[in-house]
């Protein structure tokens, strides 16, 4: 999947149209979006009519929140939503404060989700190693516990892997709260 800003519409476009590599700690929110983040309305972010699922809607509020490093914006959205992909948006964002036990508490709450396979394949694609046969959230967080601020090619692979887990669940929430998929 190639990431397009522009499929979300020109207010989501514009939101994600800087590309942002998210370091796997909590960042340094970008306050040039926070007027705008603010005043987002549900309404004004997809096209009239689209919203088929609000609580869909308010993970991918979430989701722009955690991409401009705002987490604990994030952290009030996700946190009321109670679904998979909300408990999911929760432990990226718990994952990124670090507070590496809390992400894995809200991983187990996801449980299995759409973007796993996915993602797998992404992972393979960026480390070459396609023998893994499902994505592990858990593994996963050690793995970002164990190269957080090292500066190493490990954590440079990490924060890529990151930014893919993040497009792959922003594309499925926002498909999700257009009713594009049930």
């Amino acid at each position: 999947m190639t990431f397009d800003p522009t499929t979300y519409g020109s207010i989501i476009g514009e939101l994600l149209k800087a590309p942002r590599l998210a370091p796997l700690g909590p960042g340094t929110p970008n306050r040039s979006v926070h007027a705008t983040l603010s005043g987002l309305k549900l309404e004004e972010a997809f096209a009239p009519g689209c919203i088929a699922d609000r609580d869909m809607a308010n993970a991918c509020l979430a989701g722009l929140w955690l991409y401009h490093d705002f987490l604990d914006e994030s952290h009030t959205i996700s946190q009321a939503i109670e679904n998979a992909t909300g408990s999911y948006w929760h432990g990226l964002m718990h994952r990124r404060e670090p507070d590496f036990d809390n992400a894995k508490y809200w991983f187990r709450r996801v449980g299995t989700h759409a973007v796993f396979e996915p993602l797998r394949r992404v992972a393979a694609n960026l480390t070459g190693r396609n023998e893994e046969t499902e994505w592990n959230p858990f593994g996963f967080v050690d793995l970002c516990e164990s190269v957080i601020d090292t500066g190493s090619s490990q954590e440079m692979l990490c924060r890529q892997m990151q930014q893919a887990e993040w497009e792959l669940l922003f594309d499925y929430s926002f498909r999700r709260a257009c009713g594009a998929i049930p």
